[in-house]
């Protein structure tokens, strides 16, 4: 069967090659572990009708697909997502299984609700949501649609590890995206050693995985601590049960007089503001601060794109917000550059602000 060489994303810096060692058993009809756990723990069978709203290109998309297809059921792949077409193919070929990212879930949630309402979703029994760290609300509001049939995991391209926490776990649970499946998870300090339970650090996996970035040596040292875990480049912290809780990736931090900012509470904030269909938070420069924090929104309706709306979303941000994450400078754009699988480019925007600077 062989084993791909996906890229990742590049939502931090340029795509790499990640590249595994071929599998031991040749046989393309034999199970892996990615089927394996496809069954164990979203519950896909052979009898799954499985909806792919996400672009095959991508490791996620690429890969359930085709355990999906190991398994023996069908698969479904949509051309280009939109909402309502979603819910609509969800209907249609009576979808029992499916992945997401919290992207999609947020503007299937913005149709109107005598739009959700018209599309029977009653046939779902697992829909899988990764790729990025999803809102409270907005997971809640998905909970309370479509039952408690929402699973959820973290992990990346590189294949370390896994975490998975079903909606009644995450129930009690908010915000955290599980327990570690095929891996011992760690919260790191910068020399690379574990810190206290319920602290902050870099989130790393002890796994007998093994990857390295193609004709990238460098890359891939950087990923791997002096005990050999390796790292996505995501911040986070554990509970005492064990539960990962992701704050941001490392290199999307903002430094805003001396204090560390992470933009996605701010984000996963703003977006829950009725008016807001997508935003994206940055640190841009500052002369005095060395960075600010700033707010790019993409309105629900452009036309409200002005004073009114961005006073209306400070005074939003305030009341749930500490003073230093409150963004200095709110700007609206038609679109946010994100990713067709729905990962957003948050370095093309930062380069574009810095760039202005340096101009």
């Amino acid at each position: 069967a062989g084993t791909d060489m996906l890229y990742s994303s590049g939502t931090t810096g340029q795509p790499k090659g990640v590249r595994f060692p071929l599998p031991d058993d040749p046989d393309i009809a034999g199970p892996n572990a990615l089927s394996g756990l496809a069954a164990m723990a979203f519950k896909f069978s052979g009898d799954s009708i499985y909806l792919s709203p996400a672009p095959l290109y991508h490791a996620a998309p690429l890969r359930w697909c085709a355990a999906v297809h190991r398994l023996g059921g069908t698969v479904v792949v949509m051309e280009k997502f939109d909402p309502e077409a979603a819910l609509a193919a969800i209907q249609k070929y009576k979808i029992s299984a499916s992945q997401w990212v919290p992207t999609h879930f947020a503007r299937m949630l913005k149709l109107p609700e005598e739009v959700r309402n018209a599309y029977d979703v009653s046939s779902l029994d697992s829909a899988v949501h990764a790729a990025a760290p999803c809102p409270v609300p907005i997971k809640e509001a998905m909970i309370n649609w479509w039952g408690p049939v929402i699973r959820e995991y973290y992990a990346g391209t590189e294949g370390q590890g896994i975490t998975f926490i079903s909606s009644e776990e995450w129930m009690t649970h908010k915000g955290s995206v599980g327990r570690p499946l095929n891996a011992i998870m760690h919260i790191c300090d910068e020399d690379g050693d574990d810190v206290p339970v319920g602290e902050e650090g870099t989130v790393f996996f002890e796994s007998a995985a093994s990857f390295s970035y193609h004709n990238d040596p460098e890359k891939t040292k950087s990923a791997t601590n002096k005990h050999g875990w390796t790292t996505l480049g995501d911040v986070g912290r554990l509970d005492e049960e064990g539960y990962l809780y992701l704050t941001d990736r490392k290199s999307f931090m903002i430094i805003s007089g001396g204090v560390n900012i992470y933009p996605q509470e701010i984000e996963n904030h703003l977006l829950a503001h009725p008016r807001v269909r997508d935003v994206a938070v940055i640190g841009g420069p500052h002369d005095e601060m060395g960075e600010e924090v700033i707010a790019v929104v993409q309105p629900l309706d452009m036309a409200d794109a002005g004073d009114a709306l961005r006073d209306e979303l400070t005074a939003y941000a305030r009341e749930k917000l500490s003073g230093v994450k409150i963004p200095r400078r709110i700007d609206f754009r038609e679109e946010l550059p994100r990713h067709d699988t729905g990962k957003l480019y948050k370095r093309l925007l930062r380069d574009e602000y810095w760039a202005k600077q340096k101009a």
